[in-house]
């Protein structure tokens, strides 16, 4: 398995209940996982305990055979090679959509960073939008340049939050069709985070209910 979370938990400091206890689950390169579930089950808890913007309080976290956490190893966030789309995108509103999307990308040459760019761009129908600022875009234009950074540094794993939410109903179907076809195409192992069954169903392979 390309992603394999055993036995996680975690809880809020001062908190009495768990908020994620014991929760498992294994997933196959290039496969999209949906988590499904109401306001308050944890589903993006999860993410951010994947990602490492929080601490488990036990388990395993393994990603390519990589451990990213377990009781004697704790990765840093910025070196796990993960990429992440949150609910309200996280553009750089000083940054042109060419900055925006190669921010996250290492140190490669010039002639690397166009090649990456270009590519990136093309995927999500972008490219002659590259010069423009995020306030000249729409919301699914956005949430398009959002899904290029979060792919232009070729990320292990890509977390999507809740990132439909801030779409219209039109829109929205017709982003989910596009982010589906992008992930299968980079065939990029995904797992995101709704409480909405038709966006589970339309973009996912597998659904987790919590």
């Amino acid at each position: 398995m390309y992603v394999v979370i055993k036995d996680l938990s975690f809880k809020y400091k001062n908190a009495k209940e768990y908020q994620i206890k014991n929760f498992g689950l294994e997933i196959e390169k290039g496969e999209i996982v949906a988590l499904l579930g109401p306001s308050g089950s944890g589903k993006s808890t999860i993410l951010r305990l994947i990602s490492g913007l929080e601490v488990p309080n036990g388990g395993e976290i393994l990603v390519n055979n990589n451990i990213l956490y377990n009781k004697d190893k704790f990765i840093e966030p910025e070196k796990r090679g993960i990429g992440m789309v949150f609910q309200d995108y996280a553009l750089f509103p000083h940054m042109t959509v060419e900055k925006n999307v190669l921010f996250g990308v290492g140190n490669v040459d010039k002639n690397e960073k166009q090649r990456i760019l270009d590519e990136v761009l093309e995927l999500v129908d972008m490219k002659e939008y590259k010069k423009r600022y995020p306030h000249e875009l729409s919301g699914g234009q956005q949430q398009r340049i959002a899904i290029a950074r979060a792919l232009a540094p070729k990320p292990s794993l890509l977390l999507l939050d809740e990132p439909f939410s801030n779409l219209d109903a039109d829109l929205r179907k017709k982003i989910r069709n596009e982010i589906k076809d992008i992930l299968k195409k980079t065939h990029s192992t995904s797992i995101f985070v709704t409480h909405d069954i038709e966006d589970a169903k339309d973009v996912a392979d597998r659904i987790i209910n919590l």
